[in-house]
């Protein structure tokens, strides 16, 4: 059902974008600001792990530095038929972690310092699993291209707002009984409910690696009080994070309620724990 959702929203997105563009810029403008969020996200796609890693410092471990942690992503690698990832630390007391990489073959696991000292050699187990479960599911290709056409819609309103101002209020194609005020509210509105999708998207990746996590590790309830440690502690120990990346982790690294929370892209810590406990029970959370 979370596979189901997930392109879902993806066609849900993509039908935004065809809408959105003939609405403000016609068949030209649409493709133009396609075209140019397209090449902008394919490098990101290529070179985001090296990006995002720099950008928390982490350092590539060797054996020697943490041999039990290598053992233990080495077992749930081959648990999941995947190839053996790189593994990073990130210098935070923190706990958290994230995967990153365009494929399994180039996958890379950070964690943080913080992570191996907090959790129990189980719920470590835990974590790792659902990090290779999103590099199995290859979440960041998903993300790519849910970011690509957030991109695209969010240029055109742009492009279309810039018209508006400079165009005095007529729109690109000249067509005549345009709505300004319609006009104006999609320029607001589409970006908004662009990433809204897109963060519903990162929502689902989060179940799917869940569970996939949770079989690989062989324990749901591990991994569901390795994720009661993480949002707790990631209430109480600040960490250097941005809002850009937030995504990646296990657990928001982000504190703050409010609106933080509408726009959280993690789902609820209830639900997380909810479907992981329905698993050792043998149910189905259908939400």
């Amino acid at each position: 059902m979370n596979s189901v959702k997930t392109f879902a929203l993806m066609a849900l997105m993509t039908a935004l974008l065809v809408f959105v563009g003939n609405f403000l810029g016609g068949q030209g403008g649409m493709m133009i600001a396609f075209l140019f969020a397209l090449l902008m996200n394919f490098g990101t796609y290529w070179f985001s792990d090296k990006i995002v890693l720099k950008i928390y410092k982490a350092q590539e471990l060797q054996r020697a530095d943490q041999p039990e942690l290598f053992r233990m992503t080495e077992s749930l690698a081959r648990a999941g038929g995947l190839p053996m990832p790189r593994i990073y630390m990130i210098p935070s007391d923190q706990p958290n972690a994230f995967a990153t990489g365009r494929n399994p073959e180039h996958a890379a696991i950070a964690v943080t310092s913080g992570i191996v000292r907090s959790l129990s050699s189980d719920e470590l187990r835990g974590v790792i699993g659902h990090e290779l479960a999103h590099v199995k599911n290859r979440d960041i290709l998903i993300g790519t291209v849910a970011a690509t056409i957030a991109g695209a819609i969010s240029m055109i309103a742009q492009m279309a707002q810039f018209a508006f101002i400079f165009g005095g209020g007529r729109s690109s194609d000249n067509r005549e009984g345009a709505n300004p005020i319609a006009a104006i509210a999609m320029i607001i509105v589409a970006p908004l409910a662009a990433m809204l999708i897109q963060m519903a998207i990162s929502r689902s990746r989060e179940f799917l690696a869940d569970e996939g996590g949770a079989k690989m590790a062989g324990n749901p309830i591990s991994l569901a009080n390795a994720l009661r440690k993480l949002e707790n502690a990631s209430k109480r120990i600040p960490m250097n994070a941005s809002p850009a990346t937030a995504h990646m982790f296990i657990v928001s690294p982000l504190s703050g309620g409010g609106l933080l929370k509408l726009f959280s892209t993690h789902p609820p810590l209830e639900e997380r724990i909810s479907r992981l406990e329905a698993m050792v029970r043998g149910t189905a959370v259908v939400r």
